[in-house]
Protein backbone atom coordinates (compact mmCIF):
# COMPACT_ATOMS: atom_id res chain seq x y z
CA UNK A 1 0.00 0.00 0.00
CA UNK A 2 1.23 3.48 -0.86
CA UNK A 3 0.06 7.08 -1.14
CA UNK A 4 -2.85 8.64 0.68
CA UNK A 5 -4.46 5.32 1.70
CA UNK A 6 -1.27 4.49 3.61
CA UNK A 7 -1.42 7.85 5.40
CA UNK A 8 -5.03 7.13 6.39
CA UNK A 9 -4.10 3.66 7.66
CA UNK A 10 -1.24 5.20 9.65
CA UNK A 11 -3.59 7.68 11.33
CA UNK A 12 -6.01 4.86 12.15
CA UNK A 13 -3.13 2.77 13.53
CA UNK A 14 -2.13 5.56 15.92
CA UNK A 15 -5.74 5.98 17.05
CA UNK A 16 -6.10 2.24 17.62
CA UNK A 17 -2.86 2.16 19.61
CA UNK A 18 -3.98 5.03 21.86
CA UNK A 19 -7.39 3.40 22.42
CA UNK A 20 -5.78 0.04 23.25
CA UNK A 21 -3.56 1.66 25.86
CA UNK A 22 -5.94 4.18 27.42
CA UNK A 23 -9.39 2.62 26.97
CA UNK A 24 -8.79 -1.12 27.12
CA UNK A 25 -5.79 -0.92 29.48
CA UNK A 26 -3.63 -3.15 27.30
CA UNK A 27 0.02 -2.78 28.27
CA UNK A 28 1.84 -0.24 26.07
CA UNK A 29 4.47 -2.81 25.10
CA UNK A 30 1.84 -5.21 23.72
CA UNK A 31 -0.20 -2.41 22.14
CA UNK A 32 2.70 -0.80 20.31
CA UNK A 33 4.22 -4.08 19.15
CA UNK A 34 0.84 -5.31 17.86
CA UNK A 35 0.10 -2.10 15.97
CA UNK A 36 3.64 -2.09 14.57
CA UNK A 37 3.28 -5.63 13.20
CA UNK A 38 -0.15 -5.07 11.65
CA UNK A 39 0.73 -1.66 10.18
CA UNK A 40 3.99 -3.01 8.78
CA UNK A 41 2.20 -5.82 6.96
CA UNK A 42 -0.51 -3.50 5.62
CA UNK A 43 2.17 -0.98 4.62
CA UNK A 44 3.83 -3.49 2.34
CA UNK A 45 6.78 -4.77 4.37
CA UNK A 46 7.35 -8.34 3.14
CA UNK A 47 7.00 -11.39 5.38
CA UNK A 48 10.62 -12.39 4.73
CA UNK A 49 13.69 -10.68 3.26
CA UNK A 50 13.34 -10.03 -0.48
CA UNK A 51 16.05 -9.39 -3.06
CA UNK A 52 14.91 -6.89 -5.70
CA UNK A 53 15.88 -6.93 -9.36
CA UNK A 54 18.51 -4.23 -8.79
CA UNK A 55 20.18 -6.41 -6.17
CA UNK A 56 19.06 -4.48 -3.09
CA UNK A 57 17.59 -6.41 -0.17
CA UNK A 58 14.33 -5.40 1.48
CA UNK A 59 14.12 -6.58 5.08
CA UNK A 60 11.20 -8.74 6.15
CA UNK A 61 8.87 -7.64 8.93
CA UNK A 62 10.61 -9.78 11.57
CA UNK A 63 14.01 -8.25 10.85
CA UNK A 64 12.55 -4.72 10.79
CA UNK A 65 11.00 -5.30 14.21
CA UNK A 66 14.24 -6.81 15.50
CA UNK A 67 16.31 -3.89 14.22
CA UNK A 68 13.94 -1.37 15.80
CA UNK A 69 13.96 -3.17 19.12
CA UNK A 70 17.72 -3.65 19.33
CA UNK A 71 18.33 -0.06 18.27
CA UNK A 72 17.08 1.16 21.65
CA UNK A 73 19.67 -0.86 23.53
CA UNK A 74 22.53 0.26 21.30
CA UNK A 75 21.65 3.94 21.68
CA UNK A 76 19.74 5.12 24.72
CA UNK A 77 19.53 1.90 26.78
CA UNK A 78 22.83 2.16 28.65
CA UNK A 79 22.38 5.92 29.00
CA UNK A 80 19.06 5.42 30.78
CA UNK A 81 20.54 2.78 33.10
CA UNK A 82 23.58 4.85 34.06
CA UNK A 83 21.56 8.03 34.43
CA UNK A 84 19.03 6.29 36.64
CA UNK A 85 21.83 4.79 38.74
CA UNK A 86 23.35 8.24 39.25
CA UNK A 87 19.92 9.49 40.27
CA UNK A 88 19.45 6.66 42.75
CA UNK A 89 22.79 7.39 44.38
CA UNK A 90 22.04 11.13 44.52
CA UNK A 91 18.78 10.37 46.27
CA UNK A 92 20.32 7.83 48.65
CA UNK A 93 23.16 10.07 49.82
CA UNK A 94 21.06 13.23 50.17
CA UNK A 95 22.89 14.95 47.29
CA UNK A 96 19.61 15.55 45.45
CA UNK A 97 18.32 17.43 48.48
CA UNK A 98 21.51 19.51 48.60
CA UNK A 99 21.13 20.43 44.94
CA UNK A 100 17.47 21.31 45.53
CA UNK A 101 18.53 23.70 48.30
CA UNK A 102 21.07 25.32 45.96
CA UNK A 103 18.57 25.84 43.12
CA UNK A 104 15.82 27.12 45.39
CA UNK A 105 18.32 29.46 47.05
CA UNK A 106 19.22 30.96 43.66
CA UNK A 107 15.73 31.31 42.21
CA UNK A 108 13.57 31.51 45.30
CA UNK A 109 10.85 29.25 46.63
CA UNK A 110 8.10 31.08 44.72
CA UNK A 111 9.23 29.94 41.25
CA UNK A 112 10.42 26.30 41.45
CA UNK A 113 8.82 25.39 38.10
CA UNK A 114 10.70 28.17 36.35
CA UNK A 115 13.91 27.11 38.07
CA UNK A 116 13.72 23.50 36.87
CA UNK A 117 12.59 24.59 33.37
CA UNK A 118 15.58 26.88 32.93
CA UNK A 119 17.90 24.24 34.39
CA UNK A 120 16.61 21.75 31.82
CA UNK A 121 16.98 24.27 29.00
CA UNK A 122 20.66 24.85 29.83
CA UNK A 123 21.50 21.18 30.40
CA UNK A 124 19.96 19.97 27.13
CA UNK A 125 22.08 22.25 24.93
CA UNK A 126 24.92 19.69 24.98
CA UNK A 127 22.93 16.68 26.29
CA UNK A 128 20.09 14.67 24.71
CA UNK A 129 16.79 15.47 26.42
CA UNK A 130 16.23 11.80 27.37
CA UNK A 131 19.54 11.69 29.23
CA UNK A 132 18.99 15.14 30.72
CA UNK A 133 15.62 14.19 32.18
CA UNK A 134 17.00 11.06 33.79
CA UNK A 135 19.93 13.02 35.24
CA UNK A 136 17.84 15.92 36.57
CA UNK A 137 14.81 13.93 37.74
CA UNK A 138 16.11 13.47 41.31
CA UNK A 139 16.58 17.23 41.59
CA UNK A 140 13.06 17.78 40.25
CA UNK A 141 11.60 15.50 42.90
CA UNK A 142 13.66 17.05 45.66
CA UNK A 143 12.70 20.62 44.68
CA UNK A 144 9.04 19.60 44.55
CA UNK A 145 9.30 18.31 48.11
CA UNK A 146 11.36 21.28 49.18
CA UNK A 147 8.86 23.87 47.92
CA UNK A 148 5.53 22.04 47.88
CA UNK A 149 5.19 22.58 44.12
CA UNK A 150 3.11 20.22 42.00
CA UNK A 151 5.21 17.24 40.98
CA UNK A 152 3.38 17.11 37.63
CA UNK A 153 3.99 20.81 36.95
CA UNK A 154 7.66 20.29 37.75
CA UNK A 155 7.80 17.30 35.40
CA UNK A 156 6.22 19.24 32.53
CA UNK A 157 8.54 22.22 33.05
CA UNK A 158 11.65 20.05 33.20
CA UNK A 159 10.60 18.13 30.10
CA UNK A 160 9.76 21.34 28.21
CA UNK A 161 12.99 23.08 29.14
CA UNK A 162 15.05 20.12 27.99
CA UNK A 163 13.01 19.76 24.80
CA UNK A 164 13.29 23.41 23.70
CA UNK A 165 17.08 23.49 23.54
CA UNK A 166 17.15 19.90 22.21
CA UNK A 167 15.39 20.94 18.97
CA UNK A 168 16.51 24.57 18.64
CA UNK A 169 20.06 25.12 19.83
CA UNK A 170 23.30 23.64 18.47
CA UNK A 171 25.48 21.78 19.34
CA UNK A 172 22.59 19.37 19.93
CA UNK A 173 22.88 16.95 16.95
CA UNK A 174 19.46 17.64 15.36
CA UNK A 175 19.66 21.41 14.84
CA UNK A 176 23.37 21.34 14.00
CA UNK A 177 22.74 18.71 11.30
CA UNK A 178 19.79 20.70 9.94
CA UNK A 179 21.90 23.87 9.89
CA UNK A 180 24.65 22.11 7.93
CA UNK A 181 22.16 20.71 5.42
CA UNK A 182 20.53 24.10 4.84
CA UNK A 183 23.84 25.90 4.35
CA UNK A 184 24.17 27.80 7.64
CA UNK A 185 26.48 25.32 9.33
CA UNK A 186 29.31 27.87 9.16
CA UNK A 187 27.12 30.43 10.93
CA UNK A 188 26.18 28.51 14.05
CA UNK A 189 26.28 31.63 16.22
CA UNK A 190 23.30 32.97 14.22
CA UNK A 191 21.48 29.64 14.58
CA UNK A 192 22.19 29.49 18.31
CA UNK A 193 20.98 33.08 18.73
CA UNK A 194 17.78 32.34 16.82
CA UNK A 195 17.38 29.17 18.88
CA UNK A 196 17.61 31.12 22.12
CA UNK A 197 15.03 33.65 20.91
CA UNK A 198 12.61 31.03 19.63
CA UNK A 199 12.96 29.04 22.85
CA UNK A 200 11.35 31.88 24.83
CA UNK A 201 7.75 31.42 23.58
CA UNK A 202 8.12 27.64 23.84
CA UNK A 203 9.27 27.88 27.46
CA UNK A 204 6.57 30.42 28.31
CA UNK A 205 3.77 28.34 26.77
CA UNK A 206 4.93 25.20 28.55
CA UNK A 207 5.35 27.04 31.86
CA UNK A 208 1.78 28.36 31.91
CA UNK A 209 0.37 25.05 30.74
CA UNK A 210 2.38 23.24 33.43
CA UNK A 211 0.93 25.54 36.10
CA UNK A 212 -2.55 24.73 34.80
CA UNK A 213 -2.24 20.97 34.33
CA UNK A 214 -0.38 20.56 37.61
CA UNK A 215 -3.66 21.32 39.37
CA UNK A 216 -5.54 18.72 37.34
CA UNK A 217 -3.21 15.72 37.29
CA UNK A 218 -1.47 13.96 40.16
CA UNK A 219 1.59 11.71 40.01
CA UNK A 220 2.57 8.80 42.21
CA UNK A 221 5.17 10.91 44.05
CA UNK A 222 2.73 13.79 44.71
CA UNK A 223 2.21 15.02 48.26
CA UNK A 224 -1.22 16.46 49.10
CA UNK A 225 -0.61 19.21 51.67
CA UNK A 226 1.98 21.97 51.52
CA UNK A 227 2.66 22.02 55.23
CA UNK A 228 3.19 18.27 55.32
CA UNK A 229 5.54 18.47 52.35
CA UNK A 230 7.76 21.04 54.03
CA UNK A 231 7.93 19.08 57.30
CA UNK A 232 8.53 15.82 55.50
CA UNK A 233 11.32 17.46 53.55
CA UNK A 234 12.99 18.75 56.73
CA UNK A 235 12.65 15.36 58.38
CA UNK A 236 14.07 13.75 55.26
CA UNK A 237 17.09 16.06 55.37
CA UNK A 238 17.66 15.26 59.03
CA UNK A 239 17.61 11.53 58.30
CA UNK A 240 20.75 11.91 56.14
CA UNK A 241 22.70 13.66 58.86
CA UNK A 242 25.23 15.93 57.17
CA UNK A 243 24.43 16.43 53.49
CA UNK A 244 27.24 16.18 50.90
CA UNK A 245 28.99 19.38 49.80
CA UNK A 246 27.67 21.35 46.85
CA UNK A 247 30.58 20.29 44.62
CA UNK A 248 30.29 16.63 45.56
CA UNK A 249 26.55 16.71 44.89
CA UNK A 250 26.92 18.48 41.55
CA UNK A 251 29.89 16.54 40.15
CA UNK A 252 27.98 13.38 39.00
CA UNK A 253 25.70 15.62 36.94
CA UNK A 254 28.00 18.46 35.93
CA UNK A 255 30.98 16.35 34.81
CA UNK A 256 29.02 14.36 32.17
CA UNK A 257 27.45 17.59 30.90
CA UNK A 258 30.85 19.26 30.59
CA UNK A 259 32.34 16.22 28.85
CA UNK A 260 29.52 16.08 26.30
CA UNK A 261 29.69 19.85 25.79
CA UNK A 262 33.46 19.70 25.22
CA UNK A 263 32.98 16.99 22.61
CA UNK A 264 30.30 19.00 20.82
CA UNK A 265 32.43 22.14 20.82
CA UNK A 266 35.43 20.20 19.48
CA UNK A 267 33.32 19.01 16.53
CA UNK A 268 31.80 22.44 15.94
CA UNK A 269 35.16 24.23 15.72
CA UNK A 270 36.70 21.56 13.49
CA UNK A 271 39.28 20.27 15.96
CA UNK A 272 41.36 17.34 14.70
CA UNK A 273 43.96 14.90 16.00
CA UNK A 274 44.37 13.03 19.27
CA UNK A 275 42.83 15.80 21.37
CA UNK A 276 39.59 15.59 19.39
CA UNK A 277 39.58 11.80 19.63
CA UNK A 278 39.95 11.96 23.41
CA UNK A 279 37.22 14.60 23.76
CA UNK A 280 34.93 12.66 21.44
CA UNK A 281 35.48 9.45 23.43
CA UNK A 282 34.76 11.02 26.81
CA UNK A 283 31.92 13.07 25.32
CA UNK A 284 30.06 10.00 24.10
CA UNK A 285 26.94 9.88 26.31
CA UNK A 286 27.66 6.34 27.52
CA UNK A 287 31.24 7.18 28.54
CA UNK A 288 30.32 10.61 29.95
CA UNK A 289 27.63 9.10 32.16
CA UNK A 290 29.99 6.28 33.15
CA UNK A 291 32.40 8.95 34.42
CA UNK A 292 29.50 10.60 36.23
CA UNK A 293 28.65 7.24 37.78
CA UNK A 294 32.21 6.95 39.09
CA UNK A 295 31.83 10.34 40.80
CA UNK A 296 28.51 9.18 42.24
CA UNK A 297 30.05 5.97 43.56
CA UNK A 298 32.83 8.00 45.15
CA UNK A 299 30.15 10.09 46.84
CA UNK A 300 28.47 6.91 48.08
CA UNK A 301 31.79 5.68 49.48
CA UNK A 302 32.43 9.03 51.21
CA UNK A 303 29.01 8.76 52.84
CA UNK A 304 29.92 5.28 54.13
CA UNK A 305 27.12 3.60 52.21
CA UNK A 306 28.99 1.32 49.81
CA UNK A 307 27.22 -1.64 51.40
CA UNK A 308 24.05 -0.39 49.68
CA UNK A 309 25.59 -0.19 46.20
CA UNK A 310 24.53 -3.69 45.10
CA UNK A 311 20.93 -3.19 46.17
CA UNK A 312 20.84 0.29 44.62
CA UNK A 313 22.05 -1.13 41.30
CA UNK A 314 19.57 -3.99 41.47
CA UNK A 315 16.64 -1.70 42.28
CA UNK A 316 17.66 0.69 39.49
CA UNK A 317 17.64 -2.13 36.92
CA UNK A 318 14.18 -3.18 38.10
CA UNK A 319 12.96 0.40 37.71
CA UNK A 320 14.36 1.08 34.25
CA UNK A 321 13.55 -2.36 32.81
CA UNK A 322 9.90 -1.59 31.94
CA UNK A 323 10.93 1.82 30.60
CA UNK A 324 13.53 0.28 28.31
CA UNK A 325 11.15 -2.30 26.88
CA UNK A 326 8.35 0.18 26.20
CA UNK A 327 10.89 2.58 24.69
CA UNK A 328 12.15 -0.25 22.49
CA UNK A 329 8.60 -0.97 21.36
CA UNK A 330 8.19 2.69 20.40
CA UNK A 331 11.42 2.46 18.42
CA UNK A 332 10.00 -0.59 16.63
CA UNK A 333 6.99 1.46 15.53
CA UNK A 334 9.28 4.19 14.22
CA UNK A 335 11.38 1.64 12.32
CA UNK A 336 8.30 0.04 10.80
CA UNK A 337 6.91 3.39 9.67
CA UNK A 338 10.21 4.43 8.11
CA UNK A 339 10.30 1.10 6.24
CA UNK A 340 6.98 1.83 4.53
CA UNK A 341 6.35 4.34 1.75
CA UNK A 342 5.16 7.21 4.01
CA UNK A 343 8.35 9.31 3.85
CA UNK A 344 8.64 8.82 0.07
CA UNK A 345 5.03 9.92 -0.35
CA UNK A 346 5.68 13.11 1.62
CA UNK A 347 8.79 13.87 -0.45
CA UNK A 348 6.95 13.26 -3.73
CA UNK A 349 4.17 15.68 -2.77
CA UNK A 350 6.37 18.35 -1.21
CA UNK A 351 5.96 20.87 -4.04
CA UNK A 352 2.19 21.09 -3.54
CA UNK A 353 2.80 22.50 -0.07
CA UNK A 354 5.36 25.15 -1.03
CA UNK A 355 2.76 27.95 -1.05
CA UNK A 356 2.57 27.98 2.74
CA UNK A 357 6.18 29.21 3.09
CA UNK A 358 7.81 28.93 6.50
CA UNK A 359 4.88 26.80 7.69
CA UNK A 360 5.86 24.11 5.17
CA UNK A 361 9.00 22.89 6.98
CA UNK A 362 7.09 23.12 10.27
CA UNK A 363 4.22 20.94 9.06
CA UNK A 364 6.54 18.51 7.30
CA UNK A 365 8.67 18.06 10.43
CA UNK A 366 5.54 17.75 12.58
CA UNK A 367 4.17 14.99 10.34
CA UNK A 368 7.47 13.11 10.38
CA UNK A 369 7.87 13.60 14.14
CA UNK A 370 4.35 12.36 14.88
CA UNK A 371 4.81 9.47 12.47
CA UNK A 372 8.12 8.01 13.61
CA UNK A 373 8.80 9.49 17.06
CA UNK A 374 12.35 10.83 16.84
CA UNK A 375 12.84 14.60 16.85
CA UNK A 376 16.38 14.21 15.52
CA UNK A 377 15.18 12.06 12.61
CA UNK A 378 12.41 14.58 11.87
CA UNK A 379 14.94 17.42 11.92
CA UNK A 380 17.48 15.76 9.65
CA UNK A 381 14.93 14.26 7.24
CA UNK A 382 12.98 17.50 6.85
CA UNK A 383 16.19 19.47 6.33
CA UNK A 384 17.14 17.07 3.54
CA UNK A 385 13.76 17.56 1.87
CA UNK A 386 13.94 21.34 2.28
CA UNK A 387 17.48 21.84 0.97
CA UNK A 388 16.56 21.84 -2.75
CA UNK A 389 13.43 23.93 -2.09
CA UNK A 390 14.98 26.88 -0.25
CA UNK A 391 15.33 29.08 -3.37
CA UNK A 392 11.82 28.25 -4.54
CA UNK A 393 10.35 29.16 -1.15
CA UNK A 394 12.40 32.35 -0.91
CA UNK A 395 14.17 31.17 2.24
CA UNK A 396 17.77 31.04 0.99
CA UNK A 397 19.19 34.07 2.87
CA UNK A 398 21.27 33.28 5.99
CA UNK A 399 18.68 34.68 8.41
CA UNK A 400 15.74 32.96 6.72
CA UNK A 401 17.72 29.73 6.46
CA UNK A 402 18.34 29.91 10.20
CA UNK A 403 14.63 30.54 10.73
CA UNK A 404 13.89 27.52 8.55
CA UNK A 405 16.04 25.44 10.93
CA UNK A 406 13.91 26.86 13.75
CA UNK A 407 10.66 26.04 11.93
CA UNK A 408 11.85 22.48 11.44
CA UNK A 409 12.77 22.31 15.12
CA UNK A 410 9.33 23.58 16.12
CA UNK A 411 7.73 20.88 14.00
CA UNK A 412 10.10 18.26 15.38
CA UNK A 413 8.70 18.82 18.88
CA UNK A 414 5.05 18.60 17.76
CA UNK A 415 3.94 16.21 19.23
CA UNK A 416 5.60 13.73 21.59
CA UNK A 417 3.44 10.64 22.05
CA UNK A 418 3.62 6.86 22.36
CA UNK A 419 6.19 6.22 19.61
CA UNK A 420 8.66 8.71 21.15
CA UNK A 421 11.18 7.37 23.67
CA UNK A 422 11.14 10.74 25.43
CA UNK A 423 7.39 10.36 26.09
CA UNK A 424 8.04 7.16 28.01
CA UNK A 425 11.02 8.56 29.89
CA UNK A 426 9.01 11.58 31.06
CA UNK A 427 5.86 9.61 31.82
CA UNK A 428 7.55 6.82 33.76
CA UNK A 429 10.13 8.85 35.64
CA UNK A 430 7.46 11.50 36.31
CA UNK A 431 5.25 8.92 38.01
CA UNK A 432 2.32 9.33 35.61
CA UNK A 433 -0.04 6.97 33.82
CA UNK A 434 -0.15 6.76 30.03
CA UNK A 435 -3.40 8.75 29.95
CA UNK A 436 -1.80 11.47 32.08
CA UNK A 437 1.21 11.39 29.76
CA UNK A 438 -1.07 12.42 26.89
CA UNK A 439 -2.57 15.20 29.01
CA UNK A 440 0.83 16.51 30.07
CA UNK A 441 3.76 15.65 27.80
CA UNK A 442 1.81 15.39 24.55
CA UNK A 443 -0.21 18.58 25.03
CA UNK A 444 2.78 20.51 26.42
CA UNK A 445 4.93 19.69 23.38
CA UNK A 446 2.05 20.74 21.14
CA UNK A 447 1.86 24.08 22.97
CA UNK A 448 5.63 24.52 22.64
CA UNK A 449 5.61 23.84 18.90
CA UNK A 450 2.65 26.08 18.11
CA UNK A 451 3.93 28.98 20.25
CA UNK A 452 7.33 28.74 18.57
CA UNK A 453 6.09 28.65 14.98
CA UNK A 454 3.94 31.75 15.57
CA UNK A 455 7.02 33.72 16.63
CA UNK A 456 9.08 32.18 13.81
CA UNK A 457 6.45 33.31 11.28
CA UNK A 458 6.52 36.86 12.67
CA UNK A 459 10.33 36.92 12.49
CA UNK A 460 10.20 35.63 8.90
CA UNK A 461 7.98 38.59 7.95
CA UNK A 462 10.43 41.00 9.59
CA UNK A 463 13.54 39.58 7.92
CA UNK A 464 12.07 38.75 4.52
Amino acid sequence: MTGLPLIIVFVLAIVVMIVMISKFKIHPFISIMTVSLVFGLIGGIPLVDKVLEDGTTVSGIANVIGAGFSGTFTSIGIVIILGALIGSILENTGAALKLADIVVGLVGEKHPELAIELMGWVVSIPVFCDSGFVILNPIRKAIAKRTGASSVAMTVCLSAGLYASHVFIPPTPGPIAAAQTLGVGNNLLLVMGMGAIVSIPALAAAYFYAKYIGKKVKSTDEEPVDGEIMQTYEELKASYGTLPSGFSSLAPILVPILLMAASSIASAVGMTGTAKDVLTFFGTPIIALAVGTIFAIAQLATAGKMDKFYDLTNDTLKTVGPILFVTAAGNVLGKVISSTDIVNFIKANATSLQAIGIFFPFLLAAILKTAQGSSTVALTTTAGIMAPLMETLGLASPVLSALTVMAIGAGAMTVSHANDSYFWVVTNFGGMSVEDGYKTQTVATFCEGVASIIVIFILSLIFR
